[in-house]
Order: C-alpha cells, then structure tokens, then sequence
C-alpha cells in the first residue's frame, strides 16, 4: 500500500512539474515576442500551484537536484513575471512581484528595486518610492542605474509637492463614453467627439484600437469610422485630428511585425459622408523605417505636429511640426528643439494658433511620473518658453497625454490617463481653474541677511520667494544694507530660499500670513556662511567620550546643521575632516580620528545624503591649529581642546 501511495505521489509531482514547466516555457516564449499580459498569465501560473518558501516554490521544486539551481529558476520567474506586468501597465500586480523579487532575489535582479519604487510611486506609495530609491541610490555601483534612481527620485520629490499642495482644477472619468478596454485621444470638431477606443467589436476577442465619434461628450451613442477594418488583421486606426472644416482627417495607423511596433501617419478625407481609405503621408513626416505617430493639425489647418523618433531628433520620440500645403500634404519638417524634447519620450502634442500655446506630454521633463502633460508658449514664431508642467490633479503619478481643450467652453479640457485603470488610457474631463490675479497684497515681509561670521549686512544676495499656491515666483536682491522686502498674500505659505556666491545657499523661514488687513511683518535676521572651496570650517561641538568615535546625542543634532547645508545645496561636494591632539601615537590618533570622520559621515548618509557627495578623512594630529605645549614644554590645555575638532571642506560646488 505505501509503496502505491508513493507511486501515485511521484506520478503527480512529475505531472505538476512538467505542466509548470511548460507554462514557464509559454511564459518565455510570450515575453520574447512582447506579448507581456500572455507571459504574465504563465509565469503567474508557473508557480501559483505551491506556496513560496526559503526553500523555492512547492511542489514546482519539489524534486530538486541542486538548491542554487532551483532558487535561481524561482529567481527568474518572480522578476519576469514583474517585468510582465510592468510592460503591459499594470503595476499594482507588477508592484506584488517586484516586492517579492527584492525581499528574496535582489542580489541576483539588480534592478528590481529600482522598478519596485517606480511601481510604488506610480500607485501612490510616494514614501514609500522614495526610501526606495534613496536605499539603491547608496547600494548601485553601475552609474547608469544611479542616475535612472535619481531623476526618479526628483519626479518623486516634485509628485509629493504636488499632492501635498494641488492646484484648484477637477479631473473626472467619462463614465459614458469609455467602453471595456482602453480610450483616448479625444478632439472635437463641429459639435462632434472624436476618440480611439480598443472595446470589443461584435464577438470578437480582439482588442484593436479603431476612430469613433459621439454627438456629445458625455453621451451613450458612439459610432465606429469606418477605415478600413479587418477583423482578420490587427492593424489599429487613431487617434483621429481633423481640419477645421472636418473634411481631412489624419490618424496613426499601427500594427505589429515580429516583435516590433511599426506606425505611420496617414491621411484621409470625407467624399459624400464616406472616408476614404487612409493614405500614407510623405517621408518629410514617414521617414523610412522610423515610427510617426500622434498628429494634430493646427486649428487654422496650416500646420501639423506630430511624434516620431526619426533622425534629427534629441532622443526617443520628439515633438515634429510640418507646414502642409494646399492639399493638405507636408512639405517639411522640423524638430522643436531641446527646449520641448529630451533624450527621453515626447508625444501627443496640440497646438493652439489662438492662444500660441502648444500643450504636450514627455517622460523626460521633471515631473509626478511617467508622461506628464506640460505647457509652453510660442514666443516670435520660432523660439518656445520652458515648458511648465501643468500640476495636479491634471497629471497624475501614472501616464497622462492628450490634452485638447474643449473649442466652446475655455475652462473645460480632455486628457487620457491611466490614473485608474491597471492596464489602459482612458478618458478624462478637467474642469480647469486657473489661478486668479493675486488680490491687494495683505502684508509686506521686511527681513535683513547677514554674513554669519562679521555679523555685517550682506548686499547682493538673491532672494527668491516661491507661492506655494500659486507656484508664483519672485526674484530680488538685497540693497547694501542688506535688506529686502516682499509683497504676500493673506492665507498664502512660502517658502524664502537665499543665494550668494562664495556662500552657502539656506532657506528661511516667512511667518504665516494670517491677518486680514496690510501690515508689515518682520522677518528675523538670516545669515549666510562664507565658504571657499579646499579651505576647511570648524564644526563646534562634535563631542565624544575619551578614545571613542560613538557620537553623543548633542553631536547628532549639530551635525544636523550640516546635513541642512548639503540639502540646501545639492550641487557642493565635502570632506568631513577629524583631527585629535598630540596625546598618544600617531597610530592610535590616525586610527580615532578615522573612525570619528567616518562616524559623522554614516549618520550623514543615514539621514539621505548621497554616499558620492562626502567622504571621511581622519588626519590625528598632523594638521594642528594652536600649540600643543607652551614655550617652556609644559602641557597646553586650551591649544590641545582647539586641536580636538571636526570639520568640512568644500571640495566642489559644481
């Protein structure tokens, strides 16, 4: 009997071992051909059958032969199976994975925290992401995965800004006119919705993006353009621009080949209520074996920008704009320049010739995460402004593009975002409110800088005052008696940050304005601390026990000042010094204050400095600045206590 039972048990070990086997090579086979949501559903299934463990995954490695080899393949799984849901957009699953992948498996996935925090961040986890970054930060020894955390770290910083203090506007889903799957790329035109939607067709399984159009916005009748569609082929239509008139359209047509995204921008045009098939624009916007995408043709039907990533570009795909001529072809095509676009992604432009405005999203620009959607004028036809990212709520922590503003109701405007779906865009509508005029100031900050070491007032230091409400920025320098003064707002914060050069920068402190009536409020006296790079600055009382580097509570709070200097000034790079007296051999007095240096410098990085920023240098007693005995040989107590110091030397400020 229990060698039956033993029989029936191998039997189904192997069973279940080769049937996860074979999702695993499902899973693989998926992901190499980009079909992330079929690999995620066979990794998931490769091991959803046992229960994870230290050991691996039961019973998939119930038979194993060699340990490192089994938990190697558990490895593998867990990170393709996050790299899975991540590719196709659905990072709540893609975050469960990514966690395990770090808890379990970081030294064999040196990226998977890096994608684990940006998981977290786009669910909202901001802290979270943060403390997550900063730990791969410290850890990374490949420069290039550093600066990948990095510039996420910035957008993290920028998104918790921005959810702390949102701006006025309201964004809410179109419940009526997304279907099941995914919807974007609204326009209008002659009192008609225009979108592209993947929902299901008839009975079909497929999800192919295609043009529909809705006589209102919020409305439940929706009818497919008709462009050509083939159930047999998965070839996608849109987004759809159109002229003024609504007698051209152009429209991204899409399809896959291998492994391969292949787009172009085509052209079609209404004869007798009836589209013709789409044609194909010339190379000045279809370069031959490059991706164009996105169009939108101005509202005076002269020109048109687009996406693409071919040659000429800065990097990823670029913001383009083509003149068209009388037929409503391109006749060139010219990139916008690095103002507008970076090394990273740009897309989904829109251009107003009424307001010179052009509205666009991009990965590369700081911002919540993923695309965001920013705004830059036009200024004397060629030259555009730094792009302003348009805040929250409009953008979100995940991906949002295309807006279009509503051509009868100025405060109203369309984007798509995938702020609540796990895998698509969607369709959104913002009700924007732009910051009014600021009201009659209610009080005037007077405040004076100060050189920290004289005591005398600081002339030429640049003052910023940045509204937190309204994000407004103000610039200006103190007089020769160093002193300043601002207009505020009542109910408004701010935030005062100081600037001089061969001085540290520091922010100050602007008391709240809670008065109702102008007044005047006087803000203490700042100082600001000279410094020259090499050229080293006492730290007063770094304190330890006798022949101990341990730091003592008071220690930690003065070395709290200078970790508020390094934040202030994220450009400056230190040495952190220690220095003994003469007691002792200089063995023993190298060694301390080695250790003394070192212990600063970790309690510094512990607090979110970068590691690359401050190093420890113990120097004992070869550098002192009083004697360590009088003239007559005897012992100088008050020369050895100033010998006994810690201190900081700029090393680089740029």
């Amino acid at each position: 009997m229990k060698r039956l039972i033993f029989i029936i048990f191998f039997f189904i070990a192997n069973t279940v071992i080769a049937q996860n086997q074979a999702n695993k090579e499902k899973a693989d086979k998926a992901f190499d051909e980009k079909d992330y949501v079929t690999a995620a559903y066979y990794y998931d299934k490769a091991l959803q059958n046992g229960s994870n463990s230290s050991q691996g995954t039961v019973p998939y490695f119930s038979t194993r032969q060699n340990k490192d080899q089994d938990d190697g393949e558990v490895s593998y799984i867990t990170y393709r199976a996050a790299e899975s849901y991540r590719l196709y957009q659905n990072l709540t699953q893609a975050e469960i994975w990514y966690k395990q992948a770090v808890n379990s498996y970081e030294a064999a996935n040196p990226l998977a925290r890096y994608w684990y925090a940006v998981c977290l961040r786009s669910n909202k986890k901001i802290d979270e992401a943060i403390k997550n970054l900063q730990t791969f930060i410290k850890t990374t020894k490949n420069k290039q995965y550093a600066d990948l955390a990095n510039k996420e770290l910035t957008n993290c910083l920028f998104a918790k800004d921005q959810i702390k203090t949102p701006g006025l506007s309201k964004v809410t889903k179109m419940t009526n006119l997304n279907g099941d799957a995914g919807d974007f790329g609204l326009t209008t035109n002659n009192g008609k919705y225009w979108f592209t939607s993947s929902r299901s067709i008839g009975a079909s399984t497929k999800r192919i993006n295609q043009v529909y159009v809705g006589d209102e916005p919020d409305g439940a009748k929706k009818t497919r353009i008709n462009l050509g569609y083939d159930p047999k082929k998965e070839i996608h239509y849109g987004p759809a621009s159109l002229t003024p008139s609504g007698k051209t359209m152009y429209l991204t047509i899409w399809y896959k080949e291998a492994d391969k995204t292949v787009s172009a921008i085509y052209i079609s045009k209404n004869a007798n209520q009836k589209w013709s098939a789409p044609q194909m624009l010339n190379t000045h916007v279809n370069a031959t074996g490059y991706n164009s995408m996105q169009p939108s043709v101005t509202d005076d039907g002269k020109r048109l920008f687009f996406a693409s990533n071919q040659p000429g570009g800065i990097g990823g795909t670029d913001i383009w704009v083509s003149d068209l001529d009388a037929t409503g072809m391109p006749v060139n095509a010219k990139n916008l320049g690095r103002t507008i676009n970076t090394p990273d992604d740009e897309q989904a432009p829109y251009y107003s010739t009424r307001e010179h405005k052009l509205h666009f999203s991009s990965k590369g620009l700081v911002g919540m995460g993923g695309f965001d959607l920013f705004e830059s004028a036009d200024t004397a036809g060629n030259t555009w402004t730094k792009p302003q990212n348009l805040g929250y709520p409009l953008n979100s922590t995940k991906d949002d593009l295309y807006y279009y503003p509503d051509d009868k109701d100025t405060t109203i405007a369309y984007i798509s975002s995938d702020r609540e779906s796990e895998c698509c865009l969607n369709l959104f509508k913002a009700k924007i409110v732009r910051p009014k005029p600021a009201p009659v100031p209610t009080a005037i900050l007077t405040g004076t800088v100060i050189n920290c070491a004289s005591g005398k007032p600081l002339p030429d230091v640049n003052i910023t005052l940045l509204d937190s409400l309204t994000k407004q920025v103000v610039n200006l320098i103190t007089d020769k008696t160093g002193k300043y003064q601002f207009k505020l707002t009542y109910k408004h914060t701010y935030s005062l940050r100081l600037e001089k050069k061969d001085y540290f920068a520091k922010y100050a402190p602007v008391p709240p304005v809670t008065i109702t009536k102008v007044d005047t409020l006087f803000n203490p006296v700042v100082c600001q601390q000279e410094y020259q790079i090499n050229k080293p600055i006492v730290i007063d009382n770094i304190l330890y026990d006798f022949n101990s580097y341990d730091l003592k509570p008071e220690s930690k709070t003065v070395l709290d000042g200078l970790i508020t200097i390094l934040n202030d000034n994220p450009k400056i790079k230190v040495e952190l010094g220690s220095h003994t007296d003469a007691v002792g051999t200089d063995r023993a007095n190298n060694e301390l204050s080695q250790d003394r240096a070192q212990e600063c410098v970790n309690y510094i990085i512990l607090k979110g400095i970068a590691p690359e920023r401050i190093i420890a240098k113990g120097y004992g007693r070869q550098v002192p600045i009083a004697p360590n005995t009088l003239p007559n040989g005897q012992d100088n107590p008050e020369g050895r206590k100033l010998n006994r110091r810690t201190e900081f030397t700029v090393l680089s400020n740029e």
